[in-house]
């Protein structure tokens, strides 16, 4: 009788193993145990909130840092014992990745090809291949730093893949990236997993990780969850919904729902809320509050971040403290914030092209476009930062041109490149701001005192603003923002790079100050933060090309085969038709 053949499948060599990783930096444990394998041929998400490790991980992988217990193993070397090897083997391309700006692309090419060592024969097929795999070949001559956000992405990517390396890593490289530009970065890396490369992505966007082949989910240096994105996600069946077709303010019912025992999580999308249960048993909550609040309940397929969110034990709830200390706007109701045919020329370039639109008291206006697009000079003009060429910008009645010292006084700014002092402390970051918005002597300590309890800054004081976290970079330039508690907030990306419960606790904020009266002008590259507006405009080429609510500007890109399209579908369907009309143009003129 033939024996039965019992032998095991193979075990497909790792790209990367991690065996036991242990990191820590004085007393902080930043990495417990590591213990995971990275296949070649596919993309691996490194997942979790700020300060989970994610960074520290892929500094390890790099060779830049050595653990403090455990192994690992990176396309078959050891970084730490194998370092002179192994940059021929992987590509990296660190969060802050070091372009020169005052080079051009094809100078920064050069250089990264001469600090990798590569051999001046192959430089030019090599420069060709990178410039068409990026689609960087027209700009060959720009320098760095005119480029877009996802310009800069994709010369960093070029930079990385000089080598043709083995493993890629790349720490989170969709940051301050616009959707569009976002697709190529998504196609290139497809590309490269196609040829048999293991990607590594680090992210805190959790729509970037369910697009991934498995995910690295850590949780302040555990890993939580090792695996492919649709099995986390399919613990979250039958738990989550949303509330529609109510006929009260969206943001309260979500306050109200968070408020709810049986909900661990919750955000706005469009004029809907959407909710997600601790366990698919309460749904007897839920349809007991939807039936108090006149709203329709519908069973809604659970995300990668509804499962990211439970796995971290829920949201952090939808209460605001500084706007529970907030007094009402005592603004008049109507137009706050309004300009007509602002535009910003820089010599020949036009950065903003007669653009107008008006917002109104205690609303959330949303500014998206890709990058450059103008939305950044558009929000420094209207924050009396920037002189217009033409037009006119009002904020608060006050006419920008003419008494722009007393409109500065009524509004908040927080800036898209973080704006605080890299000299100054924390504390003193906080005593500056107070002190440049007129605070003085109990008022503000008082003030200050607040701002560091709400965000959670009270182990954070004598740091420098270099030293912390991305989220509590954020954390401390809107609590700087907010100091004066002004009635008019600008937030130029101000969740960029952050986790989902960073950015729930910032929209949570938001929220609570808008229903105070608050008027908030906010401009991102994350689309499911624009469902959180009242109305949406989006900019392209310097001009405005739409301007409606989100649920409105989703209804334009709604075709057979998606009956429910996201805001990201709306973005990328407003640009490709604009586009369409120009080429059509173009080729009607030259006929």
């Amino acid at each position: 009788m033939n024996q039965m053949n019992t032998a095991l499948p193979a075990i497909p060599p790792a790209a990367v193993e991690l065996n036991g990783v242990i990191k820590r930096f004085g007393k902080n444990e930043a990495l417990r145990g590591i213990q995971g394998r990275i296949l070649p041929g596919r993309l691996t998400g490194l997942v979790g909130p700020d300060g989970a490790g994610k960074t520290t991980l892929m500094r390890l992988m790099a060779g830049l840092m050595a653990p403090t217990e455990g192994r690992i193993t990176v396309a078959g070397l050891d970084p730490v014992r194998d370092s002179m090897a192994l940059p021929d083997l992987i590509g990296y391309m660190p969060q802050r990745f070091g372009l020169y700006e005052d080079l051009s692309v094809m100078e920064n090419l050069r250089l990264y090809a001469g600090l990798r060592g590569l051999e001046r024969r192959v430089h030019r097929d090599t420069f060709h291949r990178l410039l068409e795999f990026t689609r960087l070949g027209p700009f060959t001559t720009r320098l760095a730093g005119q480029l877009s956000g996802g310009m800069k992405q994709k010369l960093g990517l070029a930079c990385a893949l000089m080598a043709t390396p083995k493993v890629l890593l790349l720490d989170e490289p969709g940051v301050g990236v616009d959707p569009v530009s976002r697709q190529d970065l998504w196609r290139m890396v497809q590309a490269l997993t196609d040829e048999g490369m293991a990607v590594i992505w680090a992210t805190a966007y959790l729509d970037e990780a369910e697009r991934c082949a498995a995910v690295l989910l850590l949780n302040e240096g555990v890993l939580k969850f090792d695996g492919v994105p649709g099995e986390l996600t399919a613990r979250l069946q039958d738990r989550s919904f949303k509330l529609l077709n109510h006929c009260h303010d969206r943001r309260a019912l979500l306050s109200e729902a968070l408020h709810l025992p049986a909900v661990c999580d919750g955000v706005i999308q469009g004029n809907a809320v959407r909710v997600v249960l601790r366990t698919a048993s309460q749904r007897d909550a839920i349809e007991a509050f939807a039936k108090k609040a006149g709203a329709e309940l519908q069973p809604v397929a659970p995300r990668f971040e509804d499962a990211f969110i439970d796995l971290l034990g829920g949201g952090p709830g939808g209460v605001s403290a500084i706007a529970q200390k907030m007094a009402p706007v005592a603004l008049d109701s109507g137009i706050v914030v309004e300009c007509r045919g602002l535009t910003r020329r820089f010599g020949a370039f036009t950065a903003t092209d007669q653009v107008s639109f008006q917002v109104r008291k205690g609303e959330i206006f949303g500014l998206l476009g890709p990058n450059g697009a103008g939305k950044s000079t558009t929000f420094k003009m209207l924050c009396g930062l920037l002189r217009p060429t033409a037009g006119v910008a009002r904020v608060a009645g006050l006419d920008l041109r003419t008494a722009s010292s007393q409109a500065k006084r009524q509004l908040g700014y927080m800036a898209q490149k973080f704006s605080l002092y890299g000299l100054l402390s924390v504390q003193q970051n906080l005593e500056f701001s107070a002190g440049v918005y007129g605070l003085e002597g109990a008022l503000k300590r008082e003030r200050i005192a607040e701002m560091v309890q709400t965000f959670q800054l009270e182990k954070r004081l004598n740091s420098a603003p270099d030293e912390l976290p991305l989220g509590y970079k954020q954390r401390l330039a809107l609590a700087c923002a907010l100091m004066h508690r002004p009635p008019v907030l600008f937030l130029d990306e101000p969740t960029s790079g952050v986790d989902p419960i960073t950015r729930r606790e910032f929209w949570t904020h938001i929220n609570g100050l808008v229903r105070k009266g608050v008027t908030v002008l906010v401009t991102t590259h994350f689309m499911d933060e624009a469902e959180y507006c009242d109305r949406v405009a989006l900019m392209y080429r310097a001009k405005l090309i739409a301007l409606d609510t989100p649920d409105a500007l989703k209804a334009q890109a709604r075709t057979r085969r998606n009956q429910e399209p996201a805001m990201e579908d709306a973005f990328i369907h407003l640009i490709q038709a604009v586009d369409a009309q120009d080429a059509a143009q173009s080729k009607k003129a030259a006929a």
